[in-house]
């Protein structure tokens, strides 16, 4: 059964098929059009990040043209391809639809024809000017209903109600209003609204990493990584379902969309999942979170991922390294997870040539070495390039991709072709060998662009390029390669590529109109922000519920994602969080003195909104799975959602453990510490959370595993609670105390405010060291001292200093009580695992005993018994 039979049971999986791809099916020049207009905004999007048009001078267009034009293909498509209603024609495009088509795009190339005039006037807008960015907002927000839906609509009209109604709003949330004038200006002819940074993201990086998966799709890599995962996990108890998480995981590099990814593997996975006896729920569950998953899975997180690196000023390549472990731990917690189902369900192994498992450890581990030796010297010598060849290494490089690209196709001709849609053949191979060997040369793209992101240090949009090159030469020369190999005519094989390579490029580009409308319509919300100030109105709010009590504005800004999630797609949900409450979280723990980095508060935001897919009532990805699988889509929504809580644990994690993200870590042996520490507490929380490791849990070994979770992951709290992590000096040391901290470090300042209303905070403050010497890092950090009848004063704070960005100012006195310093002589912390481990020592002995004595009663010899974790 294929994809659209499949899809026919559930009338949400046709919706979003629809949206995905457009709804319309006209004949004649619209379906010309609605084939020719998206190629041209793939080789548009080609041509502006290459280095093309600044070697020949020709074609160079800024940030203003490039948002404008991509803003205008969104449009364009969204109004021709999109009815306007479910009963308007589908076979046709009506005359006011190509109207609205063509008015929107001509609205949103509006600042580039007219750029010169607008940079003489601006903030004086024309009447005209006004009429323009008006009706350009208004067919925006009908584009992005017709394509996204309602949900994303009415956060952007809300938005703008409250742009206008300001002084009509509740005191605490008014504002002094605005003219038309003014709006205008800030969401349309400025690059502070709709054509501000979410936007310029998606033009600059997310259209070509999306048409990226499209090239990779048509090329065959999908159903390669689909195979692979089944050839090396099929045989494994509860095989398909392991095989599942991790196709799912590779197609997230390839869609970036959890939806996307149920409707690419789920009727493959969940099909092979139920035949070997997981529930029609727990099928779908499982695909949910696998796919969920996919948006934070490292190269290629989805379109939030590009954002963040933006908001937080960080290279990308630096990103992903920080993301890579927390997206690792996720996935094979879900892994031991579906494990445990499957122990549950007393699944058996697919039977095999029988191996001892002396012999199953060498080769994995023989396997897993050569991998990583392997990569490892190719990284070394791919690194080394650059610095003796300078200028030439890109050539060097292509000259050695092209090298093995050829090498590689020859080894897959050796070895069978592989199966399109039965995967279950595969556990009956021997080896998996040949179903590696039969697509490698698809991983030479990803290759490249992880040696563009991380060795060269490219810029995102400009690796993608380079990667999207390669993937364009492999669609076009496979086929001919192999049917020249095998003698067979060249020219159908060519045409084919072509045929698929231009199929690549509708598929990329119409992929890319929601998300170019999420972006854009988004760019609403971060303007009201900027020209309301409600931001500080909402830092405020957050800190009043929460009572400056950090979890707990933690737990609001996880809810806000799940329930904004539950109509915005991840990448809309994450800028409307972080533009909201990220400032909230890092400005709320830097005034209480935890000094949590942007980066793990942008990536919590981001965690939550790709929680949003799996969690009831409206679990989209819940509902297309279920829709495969046949089973309750409520049901699976809420056993997706508990597979989905060790997802949900780990943003609290990595905000505390900063190490997880590959901070303060201090040496291999760290790194390695780190990770093992952080996989068991996983595998504890998954244990305690499905009541089962061995054999099912004891309510004393779930209290166990709970507490051996802790201490793994948090071991500063026991650390910290018997070796204090500062200690306090007077501030007669501060200047000596200040001199004394290192570049790495930070100055704690601890403060007394008393404020006119009669409160009084006792606060820490934690400020970056910059500087020198003591007096440059006080002046850095916008802090001035004075000394008032023998009492230190804050005598001045710096103008849009950090300091004043903490809430701290002028207006109310502030009293030094003194200066925090780290406390250097305390134990490793690494050290305080150990209860943790001791812990999980003690529920493992235990249910082994108790497994041997359940095999002893059942009459089984326990030498013929195979340990259920093995």
């Amino acid at each position: 059964m294929n994809l659209k039979d499949r899809a026919d049971k559930s009338d949400v999986i046709k919706e979003f098929l629809e949206r995905e791809t457009g709804r319309r099916k006209p004949t004649g020049i619209p379906h010309v059009i609605l084939i020719v207009v998206p190629i041209i905004w793939s080789l548009f999007q080609l041509w502006i990040v290459s280095p093309i048009p600044y070697t020949l001078g020709v074609g160079v267009l800024n940030d203003t043209a490039a948002r404008s034009f991509h803003l205008a293909f969104s449009v364009f498509l969204a109004f021709v391809g999109f009815p306007m209603f479910k009963k308007s024609p589908v076979e046709r495009v009506p005359l006011q639809d190509w109207l609205f088509a063509v008015v929107a795009a001509f609205c949103s190339v509006y600042l580039y024809v007219f750029q010169t005039e607008l940079s003489r006037r601006p903030g004086l807008p024309t009447t005209i000017d006004v009429v323009i960015a008006c009706v350009g907002v208004i067919l925006l927000l009908e584009a992005t209903r017709r394509v996204m839906g309602f949900p994303m609509t009415l956060v952007a009209i809300t938005f703008l109600l409250y742009v206008f109604g300001g002084p009509y709003a509740p005191r605490i949330l008014a504002h002094g209003g605005t003219t038309l004038s003014r709006a205008a200006s800030q969401f349309w002819l400025t690059q502070e609204g709709v054509f501000g940074l979410p936007l310029g993201v998606s033009t600059s990086f997310v259209f070509l990493y999306v048409l990226f998966g499209a090239l990779l799709e048509g090329a065959g890599a999908a159903n390669y990584l689909t195979a692979l995962s089944f050839a090396l996990l099929g045989r494994l108890r509860g095989g398909p379902a392991k095989a599942a998480v991790v196709a799912s995981g590779f197609h997230g590099f390839i869609s970036g969309s959890s939806i996307a990814n149920v409707l690419t593997t789920g009727p493959i996975t969940i099909m092979l999942m139920k035949k070997v006896g997981f529930t029609p729920e727990k099928a779908g569950a499982v695909e949910v979170a696998a796919s969920s998953n996919g948006q934070i899975m490292p190269p290629v997180m989805g379109a939030a991922a590009f954002l963040m690196a933006e908001y937080i000023n960080m290279p990308y390549s630096q990103l992903i390294k920080h993301a890579f472990i927390p997206a690792m731990l996720a996935y094979l917690s879900l892994l031991f997870i579906v494990h445990l189902e499957a122990c549950k369900l007393g699944l058996q192994a697919s039977p095999g040539p029988h191996k001892t498992l002396a012999h199953k450890i060498l080769r994995w581990g023989l396997g897993l070495t050569s991998t990583v030796v392997t990569v490892c010297v190719i990284y070394y010598v791919l690194s080394w390039v650059p610095g003796v060849f300078g200028d030439y290494s890109w050539i060097v490089f292509a000259i050695f991709v092209f090298l093995c690209y050829l090498a590689l196709l020859i080894v897959s001709l050796m070895v069978p072709e592989l199966p399109e849609t039965e995967y279950e053949k595969l556990t009956q191979f021997e080896s998996a060998l040949p179903v590696i060997l039969s697509g490698l040369f698809y991983l030479l793209p990803t290759a490249t662009l992880v040696w563009g992101l991380m060795v060269m240090e490219m810029s995102p949009g400009l690796a993608a390029y380079y990667a999207c090159l390669l993937m364009i030469f492999i669609v076009l020369t496979h086929r001919p390669f192999v049917a020249w190999r095998k003698k067979q005519p060249i020219l159908p094989a060519f045409k084919h590529g072509v045929s698929r390579l231009m199929g690549s490029f509708v598929s990329g580009a119409k992929n890319m109109i929601g998300i170019g409308l999420a972006t854009a319509s988004a760019g609403i919300v971060v303007g009201t922000v900027s020209l309301t100030g409600v931001g500080l109105v909402l830092a405020s709010m957050v800190e009043y519920i929460s009572g400056g009590f950090l979890p707990v504005a933690l737990v609001l800004t996880a809810m806000l994602s799940i329930i904004l999630g539950m109509g915005l797609p991840t990448t809309a949900n994450y800028i409307i969080v972080s533009t909201l409450l990220s400032p909230v979280i890092f400005n709320l723990s830097a005034a209480y003195g935890l000094g949590v980095p942007l980066l793990a508060v942008h990536l919590f935001c981001l965690y939550f909104g790709v929680m949003a897919d799996a969690t009831p009532p409206v679990a989209l990805a819940a509902f297309a799975a279920s829709g495969i699988s046949g089973g309750n889509p409520f049901k699976t929504g809420v056993q997706g959602f508990i597979y989905e809580l060790r997802t949900a644990v780990l943003p609290f994690v990595f905000l505390y453990n900063q190490e997880i993200l590959l901070l303060n870590i201090k040496n291999v042996f760290h790194l390695m510490w780190v990770i093992a520490t952080s996989l068991l507490a996983c595998m504890a929380f998954a244990s305690a959370t499905h009541r089962f490791f061995l054999v099912k849990t004891r309510w004393w070994e779930l209290i166990f595993l709970l507490g051996s979770m802790v201490f793994l992951f948090r071991p500063d709290i026991p650390h910290d609670a018997m070796y204090p992590p500062y200690h306090e000096r007077p501030p007669e040391q501060i200047m000596e105390s200040v001199e004394e901290l290192k570049p790495d470090e930070y100055m704690r300042l601890h403060l007394l405010t008393t404020f006119r209303d009669g409160r009084v905070v006792d606060q820490v403050v934690v400020l970056p060291v910059r500087g020198n010497n003591a007096q440059q890092r006080l002046s850095q950090a916008g802090v001035y001292l004075g000394w008032e009848n023998d009492v230190l004063m804050l005598s001045n704070v710096g103008f849009s200093s950090r300091l004043e960005k903490l809430g701290v100012n002028m207006d109310d006195p502030t009293q030094v009580l003194g200066i925090e310093m780290p406390n250097r002589d305390r134990p490793a912390k690494w050290m305080f695992s150990s209860p943790g481990l001791l812990l999980l020592l003690v529920v493992v002995l235990n249910q082994i005993r108790r497994r041997r004595r359940e095999i002893s009663y059942q009459g089984v010899p326990i030498e013929a018994s195979e340990p259920a974790a093995s």
